[in-house]
């Protein structure tokens, strides 16, 4: 078995030579570890490994985990949020990446308001037009930038989506390019520059890195199978069962 140095290490070479196909700067993308499920022991193993970005899908679950693990880190919230945990969100972590409706954008400047603090997030897009996921339709995507003017804590900094899987990673190909294109165009039709898309998973993350995403969301690569169920006891964290991947990840 693969320790998880190893793991990012390989994940690091796919990026790099991702990056070399595309003709950027490895530089550009960085890799949220998607710690979802996995104690602060295997965290303390991926920091030692080079990782200081962690992505939590869960807001109880942050809340238990992240005054366990150094403090150093840069924690992102990757799954979908609910408005009644948008304040404790505000106060966990430095980006929400799932901001998929107008409610908790205004619940998220509220929250961040309330902290008296600033909060980065990226617009949620359901590029795949799923009815079983979250997100604004790209079609309001510039409506909803626009309003986003009305909320002073919150920097939009870029776009997030989940698309469709399919057991070939080329199959994601036109979805990402879609939502790069959609951020391409929005930068000439608003002023915001969404400088960030967070694309691609551990299944995808090649093809999001050429079709240009700056934020990937890695879990699964870095991590080994994923953990079903976790719960904090007595200081310990003891975690059992397993679950698949794929797009569990970010939910």
């Amino acid at each position: 078995m693969m320790s998880i140095s190893e793991r990012v290490a390989v994940v690091r070479t796919k990026v790099e030579a991702a990056c070399e196909r595309a003709g950027r700067d490895p530089g550009s993308v960085r890799i949220v570890a998607v710690s979802k499920t996995f104690g602060p022991e295997v965290i303390r193993e991926a920091v030692e490994a080079g990782l200081s970005i962690f992505g939590e899908s869960r807001v109880q679950e942050a809340r238990q985990k992240i005054p366990l693990c150094p403090g150093h880190l840069e924690w992102h919230l990757v799954g979908h949020l609910q408005r009644n945990k948008a304040r404790e969100a505000a106060r966990l972590v430095s980006c929400v990446h799932s901001a998929d409706s107008w409610r908790i954008l205004e619940a998220l400047n509220g929250a961040a308001e309330e902290a008296g603090a600033g909060l980065k997030v990226l617009i949620e897009v359901n590029v795949g037009g799923e009815g079983s996921k979250y997100g604004f339709n790209p079609a309001e995507v510039g409506e909803a930038l626009k309003r986003s003017a009305e909320l002073p804590r919150l920097e939009v900094v870029g776009l997030m989506a989940v698309p469709p899987f399919t057991p070939d990673p080329q199959g994601a190909r036109r979805f990402f390019r879609q939502l790069r294109e959609l951020r391409d165009r929005l930068r000439e039709e608003t002023s915001f520059r969404l400088d960030e898309l967070s694309m691609g998973m551990s299944h995808d993350f090649e093809v999001a890195i050429e079709e240009g995403a700056t934020l990937t969301r890695i879990g699964t690569a870095i991590f080994g199978q994923r953990l079903a169920n976790w719960r904090s006891q007595k200081g310990s964290w003891n975690i059992g069962g397993v679950s698949e991947d794929g797009e569990s990840e970010t939910r």
